[in-house]
């Protein structure tokens, strides 16, 4: 029919008609720009690739991640270390480890983290958003994303981001989160105050790297992400046009590669270096426990 066409997403839409907003996270924005090929295996081929096995480094992330959220979600008075081992034992996650020595061993350091952390926070504080989904509307996105934590700062709000992994991060590593910076922009609408800090809580390290946003740097994050949204939404009405799903969405390789979920499905991943799930917790285990 005359005026008609199908859309990306295979639905009907009509000439004249605005165009959708793309529905995005900060993990759906940065696959596209770590390798364009990963994006396409994880939100655009259906069925999806099979992905490679769990990683333990995810794993143990997501282990104390889920304690400190259930550690804020206690009564004043109970958050208190003590309170720790009966909360990660109880939101630990046992993928991707070599062996029931390793998995121990990185329960003990993980705990220490927490331990060590929870030291630092006042436990009358109460944050003004724990793992809380912020949302916002551009002319171009729909961004949604879930922040560690939300802190008021007297008038001002900032983003807490945890981290587990590697070691060095500093201020331009803050400055430079697009996801800290958009969490931040959303914040700042959702609850109608000033949020501009945004602050990398390393917890192996008891490290804070932090950087203090202005409304033009935001403003700059924010048009990249609409930037690579574009690129996205190009490349798709290219692959549904007819064009390679090759072409569309190329592979961009690298280190990254050998830490892929698709490094068996990915023609370039295939020829990375072999890491073992384990391999991520080099930061975490002593140098007994990182024989082969």
């Amino acid at each position: 029919m005359k005026g008609e066409q199908l859309g990306v997403s295979g639905q009907l839409s009509f000439e004249g008609m605005p165009e959708r907003l793309f529905v995005c996270t900060p993990s759906k924005l940065g696959s596209y720009l770590d390798c364009p090929r990963r994006y396409r295996y994880t939100y655009v081929d259906r069925p999806a690739p099979p992905k490679g096995p769990p990683w333990a480094h995810n794993s143990l992330g997501a282990s104390v991640h889920t304690a400190l959220r259930n550690w804020f979600a206690l009564p004043h008075d109970r958050r208190q270390p003590e309170a720790l081992p009966s909360l990660l034992k109880s939101t630990w996650v046992r993928e991707g480890y070599r062996d029931d020595e390793q998995e121990r061993s990185a329960y003990r350091r993980a705990l220490e983290w927490l331990e060590s952390y929870v030291e630092t926070l006042d436990p009358g504080n109460e944050p003004v958003g724990v793992e809380r989904v912020v949302a916002v509307k551009t002319a171009v996105l729909a961004f949604n994303g879930r922040a560690d934590r939300i802190d008021a700062r007297g008038a001002e709000l900032a983003i807490v981001d945890y981290k587990t992994g590697r070691t060095g991060l500093d201020s331009d590593d803050a400055r430079g989160s697009q996801a800290l910076a958009l969490y931040a922009y959303a914040a700042e609408r959702v609850f109608r105050r000033p949020c501009r800090r945004v602050e990398l809580h390393h917890l192996p390290s008891g490290t804070v790297a932090a950087h203090d946003h202005t409304a033009e740097s935001l403003a700059r994050q924010l048009t990249r992400a609409e930037d690579t949204a574009r690129d996205i939404v190009a490349a798709e009405k290219a692959v549904a046009g007819g064009a390679s799903p090759d072409e569309a969405f190329p592979t961009q390789p690298g280190p990254i590669c050998s830490w892929c979920d698709y490094r068996k499905t990915c023609p370039a991943g295939a020829s990375a270096a072999v890491k073992d799930p384990w391999d991520g917790l080099t930061q975490v285990t002593t140098p007994s426990e990182q024989r082969a």
